[in-house]
């Protein structure tokens, strides 16, 4: 049996051997080393023009740092979302948290305006939520159609309990992907604590692992 996996990549060389190991989807974005932010343009466009089956989400953050954003940089967020529709991405992966640290429904519904048709994450910035059962009532409430998070924890092994809890709060109603820090030697406990159906991993060399692990 085939597990769903998503491949956070950087670049068309990582989608593209992601793609061949048998990943699912990609989501693209660049700098992981700050969390990631918006890949460029270009960098887009040679992974839609290199990837032939795999879906491509794109990762709209305008910047490293807290998710709690100014207008200027909203419009800048908007601005990258038109333009992942006009490129024909898959999706949208996106986060707005207030100061005191909710759900940002305002500019999240704004984001989710510019976004559709296109499929709509929400990423991680969910992790730094007060109330995680709140939050996600409220991002299903925006009708999200995923959510990926690692449970409140430094990585989806240590927070899969956690995980396993959103999973039977959303009851089908939204997708939750368990990510950060899934690797072939855990994705099994994983995915038997969860029940989730997708994960997310940025292991590209055990891609295929990851993907075909028995079950």
């Amino acid at each position: 049996m085939r597990l769903f996996v998503e491949a956070c990549c950087t670049s068309a060389a990582d989608a593209c051997e992601a793609e061949r190991q048998g990943a699912q989807r990609i989501e693209l974005c660049e700098r992981l080393d700050v969390g990631g932010v918006t890949p460029t343009p270009a960098n887009i466009q040679e992974v839609l023009r290199k990837c032939r089956r795999a879906k491509v989400n794109v990762l709209i953050r305008c910047r490293e740092g807290d998710f709690v954003y100014s207008e200027q940089e909203i419009q800048q967020m908007i601005g990258d979302i038109h333009l992942c529709r006009l490129l024909g991405v898959n999706g949208v992966v996106v986060g707005a948290l207030t100061p005191d640290g909710h759900v940002d429904q305002t500019v999240m519904k704004r984001f989710i305006a510019a976004a559709r048709p296109l499929s709509v994450t929400f990423h991680r910035a969910f992790d730094e939520c007060k109330d995680p059962r709140q939050a996600l009532d409220d991002i299903m409430a925006l009708g999200c159609d995923r959510l990926l998070t690692s449970g409140h924890e430094a990585d989806a092994y240590q927070g899969r309990f956690t995980i396993a809890r959103l999973v039977g709060q959303a009851a089908g109603r939204i997708v939750i992907m368990p990510g950060c820090g899934i690797r072939a030697h855990n994705i099994l406990d994983i995915a038997s604590t969860t029940h989730a159906e997708e994960f997310h991993s940025s292991a590209i060399s055990q891609m295929s692992e990851l993907v075909n692990h028995p079950l």
